[in-house]
């Protein structure tokens, strides 16, 4: 269940309080999102797992941080 405040972090409902909740969803929405490839130069770098990002174009894969590439 998403809501308009929180989008993803709306499953936690009314725990948590609502500064970690946003908090967690903007966290979220931006490891999710796709990130540019330094490689090939469009944005098509999607999150494998914690670190690991592989572009759906040149298949290149590449360590970043945690939440983002970047």
């Amino acid at each position: 269940m998403t809501t308009k405040k929180v989008g993803s972090a709306g499953r936690f409902g009314p725990r948590y309080g609502a500064k970690i909740r946003k908090a967690v969803a903007t966290i979220e929405k931006s490891q999710k999102s796709r990130q540019e490839c330094p490689v090939c130069r469009i944005g098509s770098m999607k999150r494998l797992s914690k670190g690991i990002y592989q572009c759906k174009k040149c298949n290149a894969k590449i360590a970043g941080k945690a939440y983002t590439l970047k």
